[in-house]
């Protein structure tokens, strides 16, 4: 009963043992959702052209990511504080590493970035542009010196939003007023309280890796609340970035045609499409239907990925034949931690890796390396080619 056989499954178990606040941060959207919605939407709109016979008795998944080997083209998105497990990114660090991949970690993550390195060695570190230009360079340095092998610079979350359905209360601090609070809810998800109790310590709100080494944690909201004071920044602000780091530079969060050419201009390793998982602003398209076009115009300069919606192994295939190296998963492996802490994370990882075996074999492909846009019937009206109006104009 611990295992799983789908990332469907884990987000049941998921919502059944965490506390309903806890669980509808996980799932909500900006807004309407719309975003999130067409995220997931967009994969069911895709169709494969399998084969009949000639299939191969094994099938090759392996390959590299910013110069990195991994088991499986799946790596781990940054995602900010895990208190569904007590523990949060150490927890998954060891699961991505047990199964040959690599972690992000976020700048708004619950475990310092020393332990998560320790436990994957494999791992970047995310940034945000928070704070001025020393602030940024000090948690630059601290990843560095705890051996993060390369940055995740995440421009995709730019705006505050709503959400139609209501955000849960998350409070700033566990003091004994807000404990009170969320006493009821603790007392009907059992399992996830008495997960903390072993631990002998609360879910911690602070955000260690935002502080210099020997300083005090601010909180979430701390964080946050400087993070919309700092005015955004500007391409030459992100080739400024780019140059304070000599190994993999990923910039997250690329939509547009016109700003994949700006962020190849910038210098950037490679770059992830992404909309924050449907999180930013709402009522952009799916980060599957802006794929082709982004990697059409920049692939054979820098790796382009994909982040949002995979929830299947045949959903990261068909993110490979339209053009992406390489995918990232968030909401999916943080159902598998919240469902059955780091062997959890384990099973959602094999969850997609046997989905991705399977639908190599039914197309007739050796290897994720032979996949091509005729492996998926792509529907007349599909893509969303952004900014390819703007790139004409500039020259590109």
């Amino acid at each position: 009963m611990s295992w799983f056989e789908s990332v469907a499954e884990a987000q049941r178990r998921a919502k059944k043992r965490l506390p309903g606040s806890v669980y509808s941060a996980l799932i909500a959207g900006s807004e309407k959702g719309l975003t999130l919605a067409d995220n997931l939407g967009a994969f069911d709109e895709l169709r494969f052209a399998p084969r009949t016979a000639g299939h191969y008795g094994e099938r090759e998944l392996n390959t590299q990511v910013l110069g990195r080997d991994v088991a499986l083209p799946v790596l781990i998105s940054p995602t900010g504080v895990q208190a569904v497990h007590p523990d949060g990114e150490v927890a998954v660090a060891r699961a991505a590493a047990a199964r040959g991949t690599s972690m992000g970690l976020s700048s708004f993550g619950s475990k310092p970035i020393e332990e998560v390195v320790a436990a994957n060695p494999n791992t970047y570190f995310q940034i945000y542009w928070t704070g001025t230009r020393d602030d940024i360079l000090r948690r630059l340095e601290r990843a560095r010196a705890a051996g993060a092998v390369g940055i995740i610079l995440t421009l995709d979350w730019s705006f505050s939003h709503s959400r139609d359905w209501g955000s849960p209360h998350i409070p700033e601090r566990l003091t004994f007023r807000e404990l009170l609070r969320f006493a009821p809810e603790g007392v009907t998800h059992p399992r996830w309280l008495l997960d903390y109790v072993r631990t002998r310590r609360l879910p911690d709100l602070g955000v260690p890796n935002m502080a210099s080494p020997g300083e005090p944690s601010p909180t979430f909201f701390g964080a946050y609340g400087q993070w919309m004071q700092t005015p955004p920044p500007s391409w030459e602000d992100v080739a400024w970035l780019r140059s304070q780091w000599d190994g993999p530079f990923l910039l997250k969060g690329v939509i547009r045609v016109d700003e994949a050419r700006r962020a190849v201009e910038a210098g950037v390793s490679a770059i992830s499409v992404s909309n924050h998982g449907g999180n930013n602003l709402d009522g952009t398209p799916a980060t599957i239907r802006a794929l082709p076009a982004i990697a059409s115009a920049v692939g054979s300069e820098v790796e382009v990925l994909l982040d949002g919606g995979i929830r299947r192994g045949s959903d990261v295939v068909k993110a490979l034949a339209l053009g992406a190296k390489a995918v990232l998963i968030g909401r999916a492996y943080l159902w598998g931690l919240a469902a059955a802490g780091q062997p959890g994370v384990e099973n959602v990882l094999d969850v997609l890796r046997n989905g991705i075996d399977s639908t190599l074999l039914a197309l007739g492909k050796r290897s994720i390396h032979d996949l091509t846009r005729g492996d998926v019937v792509v529907p007349k009206g599909f893509e969303a080619k952004l900014g390819v109006a703007a790139e004409a104009k500039a020259g590109w």
